[in-house]
């Protein structure tokens, strides 16, 4: 009877020991699985916050002309600074006589980085083209290209990283989509088209996309 109890305590042991290096083994695989998914945030933190430096580095180097194809999707808290950045440096490149040129996608909501843009003095432009759903990219006089890669397949998707090529074939190439994609039309004749089909007053319109209404009407009685 004592070599019974002997091994089924042996046995308990063994099982109480197992189960601890169970429970030790799954707490030790989340932390881990949660490490990995801190360390791909962390790296995707990077490498945007690399595409913005890009574009904004490719900017100050501009003499004459800077034209941007972009998403223009309204920036998530995290993006907010960089968007400050962007337009920081859009107001200081047009005081000092660099011309600039942005096209966005025909979606209501990109009315909201159109309404920045345009009032730090970027031209706004809007159309339906497929380029402008599919390509993102800034030129710089002509020569220089940063393009934006999304981190998944869709017009919505954020820019993951940037590419900063020295090419004006490129640029050229670029530049001819972006004067060719049809039925461009101005951030002003846009917020008109926007009230016009949908029936909303400017009121609506700066509620909604989150615009300073006041800014807003004086950009549309201006023109």
């Amino acid at each position: 009877m004592s070599l019974e109890i002997g091994l089924l305590s042996l046995e308990t042991i063994l099982l109480i020991a197992t189960i601890i290096l169970l429970v030790y083994s799954i707490k030790e695989g989340k932390q881990r699985d949660k490490l990995i998914l801190e360390v791909g945030k962390a790296t995707r933190i990077l490498t945007r916050q690399e595409y913005f430096l890009n574009v904004i580095d490719a900017m100050m180097d501009a003499k004459e002309e800077i034209r941007g194809c972009i998403t223009g999707s309204i920036p998530s808290d995290g993006d907010k600074a960089r968007t400050r950045d962007i337009i920081t440096t859009i107001k200081r490149r047009v005081k000092e006589g660099i011309r600039i040129t942005y096209l966005l996608p025909k979606f209501p909501d990109r009315l909201h980085i159109g309404y920045l843009y345009a009032r730090a003095g970027a031209e706004v432009l809007y159309s339906s083209c497929l380029m402008v759903h599919n390509i993102r990219f800034t030129t710089i006089d002509g020569a220089i290209v940063v393009m934006g890669i999304p981190e998944n397949t869709g017009e919505k998707q954020a820019t993951k990283k940037g590419y900063r090529i020295p090419s004006e074939g490129l640029a050229m190439v670029l530049n001819n989509y972006f004067e060719s994609c049809e039925k461009q039309i101005n951030f002003s004749d846009y917020v008109k088209d926007v009230m016009t089909q949908t029936g909303a007053s400017v009121k609506h319109l700066a509620r909604e996309y989150q615009i300073d209404e006041e800014g807003l009407k004086k950009i549309i009685e201006k023109v």
